[in-house]
């Protein structure tokens, strides 16, 4: 991009060569605009002339860019024509690319050079992208949202704080260089982003308000006054280290109630604002303005009638016109006011609302337009709705709340999740939620939750059809509550499934199996499993799959230390089960030769590929263990595998991704993991609009640890809630074919099996199987009437 243009007047507000004026707008460039603004804003200042010259040079880029698009579209166009035969038909030039797939699937496994022609071909929508003033700012939000979330990790660590509900605070008030003091120095540095975030999703008459320590702010925020610190009473300018048992847990109780109230009156307060009339009527609006005009103009002499006629003196709802008084009678006195008013520009509160009305409905249709721009857009979004079950809570809240209809539109609450948010560091959905430092969320109940994934699944869960009751999120000490009753429920697993070849009983960690909660009754919702299917197993290795167990110790609510767990790690046991899994299938499934793929994800996703009974040690040596728990990167990865070999039965959306056809075989995954992925919200929440896939969850945690049995309930309840997922969970020295067992049953969506299935490894010679009508995989599944 020439800068030619720019140089004179870069000359006169930054005094350097032009070889350097030149760097400097070739780095701007490479921004976006936000970032761009705020490069040159830094290095020129903010003067007059200098904003006047960041505006140019952002309009002027933004020329050049709808220029270029324009051209390459051009260049697209011609190079179509000249692929199209005479029929119109787009003839096979790559082996391999099929000429019946749909519009928006890109060919399968093609070259770079016809990939980037294909994808050009798709449609002009790919490049289109969105904005409102809630995508501005959460590019914003999203630079350091990460950084400050590990860096509060990193703190908290270092100071020995093990609950993640409690900030850092050193023991004193004047700055030092010590971690908490940077971290709180950074978090300050971030005020501008944090009022940018809270007028973008703040409600008509809501109140912005912070923790930040160099502002009035604190004193507006209800949770500095109201809210016990768990580090106790201020005595002097000493302040305790260390939070203390008893002050924290009055200020988890206080914390509990404040929020149960503030979102209460918040609900409260919109609900009243919504209008009161429809705004989608315009007959309503017109009726609306009629009553007004025609109140302001008629005597007090005249009210009763006019009543009379409102309340149904008139047949569906027309208006008969009024007699107005003849010349030469006295006018009342509210007819000259009428006049006045309307000479001066002054409405009455009746046309503002009217007036508020009209722009609200525009401002709705505006981002219904530019969220959906085309009918395949909109059908995507329709289909979605469906199959989350809300489509018609949507259209009443559209029809009756408007004013919430427009805000969650504006965050994405109707769609599914953009693709591109799955391997981003920090999307909107990841943004934390933090009460009582004013980091809002998205509806008016939002106080209580982690982050805006959790929020919008609890709305989502809320808002479908059949929901009975509120499906409220447990608050901490519910939560911890309910954990504790579900390690009551243990019991000793079955003995039949003991083998001495468990992992626990090969490393000696343990003469003794640990007691295990029962599985939920298995009830079958998805069709049993058929050859055509898809298997894939998706593994967590994140760093503490391979960390010596450790559990928690508890004073009140509060986290003192950990103990270790004489168990073996969380990756050996993964490891014995998912051998066992592949055996079982591998036994009777005569269409599987190659085996099943395998995909792991920490930070990042990686294919290891087709792992089967021959290969297993040898594929397992390229397994590696590190990094944090993302699941939403692992789970991108199965569905791209899953549709490139399945392309021909779906589309492909730039925006949304793969949508399965009514021809596209089921996923069938095993997901492995050993605790909450920080995205394991956004997974759920994804899963909710699939029907084109089954997944089976298989949680390991520490024997005797609530943070194991709090994620288990919560997983639990999410079984409970979508039928596409199942769930079984294993704690510290488990019987592996006891497991095994009831995971086969719901990844295959049948009752029992053949205790063949699951033998110990020494004895793996299994009977030959007679032919009989059932698919191959189906005899995998018969039962074990023997066990």
């Amino acid at each position: 991009m020439s800068h030619q243009w720019a140089l004179p007047q870069l000359r006169e507000l930054l005094p350097l060569d032009d070889s350097e004026h030149e760097q400097i707008l070739a780095h701007a460039s490479t921004l976006d605009d936000a970032e761009a603004a705020q490069h040159l804003q830094n290095l020129l200042g903010d003067s007059t002339k200098s904003l006047d010259f960041i505006s140019s040079f952002i309009k002027h880029r933004a020329n050049i860019k709808t220029q270029q698009a324009v051209e390459e579209k051009r260049e697209v166009d011609l190079i179509a024509e000249k692929k199209f035969n005479m029929n119109g038909q787009l003839p096979m030039t790559t082996a391999g690319h099929d000429n019946n797939a749909p519009d928006f699937a890109p060919p399968p496994y093609t070259t770079a050079s016809d990939r980037t022609v294909a994808s050009n071909l798709q449609r002009p929508v790919a490049a289109y992208k969105h904005t409102n003033s809630l995508t501005e700012v959460n590019q914003w939000r999203a630079r350091d949202e990460q950084q400050m979330l590990q860096l509060l990790q990193q703190v908290q660590y270092q100071v020995h704080i093990y609950n993640s509900e409690i900030e850092p605070e050193h023991d004193v008030d004047y700055p030092c260089a010590c971690p908490v003091h940077q971290y709180q120095a950074k978090k300050w540095r971030r005020f501008g982003v944090q009022k940018a975030w809270a007028k973008a999703v703040m409600y008509p008459g809501e109140t912005f308000y912070s923790d930040c320590a160099n502002t009035l702010l604190t004193l507006t925020n209800p949770y500095s006054f109201k809210v016990m610190s768990p580090y106790g009473p201020r005595q002097s300018l000493f302040q305790s280290l260390r939070p203390i048992p008893r002050y924290h847990a009055q200020f988890i109780h206080q914390t509990i109630r404040l929020n149960a109230s503030l979102n209460d009156e918040a609900q409260a307060k919109v609900d009243a604002l919504e209008p009161k009339e429809s705004i989608w009527n315009e007959f309503d609006l017109s009726l609306s303005m009629e009553k007004v005009t025609f109140r302001d103009n008629i005597s007090s002499d005249d009210a009763a009638s006019t009543s009379q006629m409102e309340n149904g003196g008139v047949p569906n709802g027309k208006r008969q016109s009024v007699v107005l008084p003849a010349s030469g009678t006295k006018t009342n006195p509210t007819s000259k006011l009428f006049s006045l008013r309307k000479a001066m520009g002054v409405k009455s509160s009746e046309e503002k609302a009217i007036d508020r009305a009209r722009v609200l409905r525009e401002e709705i249709l505006r981002e219904e337009r530019g969220r959906w721009p085309d009918h395949e857009w909109r059908q995507i979004v329709t289909n979605y709705q469906q199959k989350v079950g809300m489509i018609n809570k949507i259209a009443d809240l559209r029809a009756r709340c408007p004013i919430q209809y427009l805000h969650l539109l504006k965050a994405g609450y109707f769609e599914p999740i953009p693709v591109d948010w799955a391997n981003l560091a920090s999307n909107p959905l990841k943004f934390s939620i933090e009460a009582a430092s004013g980091w809002r969320g998205i509806t008016p109940r939002w106080r209580g939750f982690e982050d805006l994934a959790e929020e919008r699944l609890y709305w989502v869960l809320n808002h479908r059809e059949g929901s009975t009751g509120a499906v409220m999120k447990p608050d901490f000490i519910s939560t911890m509550n309910m954990a504790i009753a579900r390690m009551s429920l243990a019991v000793e697993p079955p003995p039949l499934y003991f083998s001495a070849d468990d992992t626990c009983r090969v490393q000696q960690t343990s003469s003794e199996y640990s007691k295990q909660v029962m599985p939920a009754p298995f009830r079958p919702y998805d069709r049993p499993e058929v050859p055509t299917d898809d298997t894939m197993i998706l593994l967590d290795v994140s760093g503490s799959m391979g960390f010596d167990p450790v559990r928690p110790i508890y004073d009140q609510y509060l986290i003192t230390q950990f103990v270790r767990s004489y168990q073996p790690k969380n990756k050996d046991v993964a490891k014995a089960i998912i051998r066992r899994f592949i055996d079982a299938l591998a036994n009777h499934d005569r269409y599987q030769q190659d085996g099943y793929d395998l995909v792991t994800f920490a930070n990042h996703a990686e294919h290891i590929g087709s792992i089967n009974q021959k290969n297993y040690d040898a594929m397992w040596r390229n397994v590696s263990f590190g990094g944090g728990t993302r699941v939403m990167t692992g789970w991108q990865k199965v569905k791209e595998l899953h549709f490139r070999k399945h392309s021909n039965s779906a589309i492909h959306h730039p925006i949304y991704g793969w949508q399965a056809g009514p021809e596209t075989p089921m996923l069938r995954l095993l997901l492995l993991l050993d605790g909450e992925a920080i995205d394991m919200d956004e997974f759920e929440l994804d899963l909710l609009g699939l029907s084109w896939a089954h997944v089976t969850i298989f949680l390991i945690g520490v024997d005797g640890c609530p943070h194991h049995h709090r994620h288990a309930n919560e997983l639990q309840r999410i079984s409970d809630v979508n039928h596409h997922v199942s769930f079984v969970d294993a704690q510290g020295n488990c019987p592996e074919r006891f497991v095994t067992h009831e995971l086969l049953k719901r990844h295959l969506g049948r009752e029992s099996f053949r205790d063949s299935e699951v033998r110990d490894r020494q004895d793996r010679q299994l009977p030959e199987v007679e032919d009989s009508d059932e698919s191959p995989k189906s005899q995998a599944t018969r039962a074990t009437e023997d066990t």
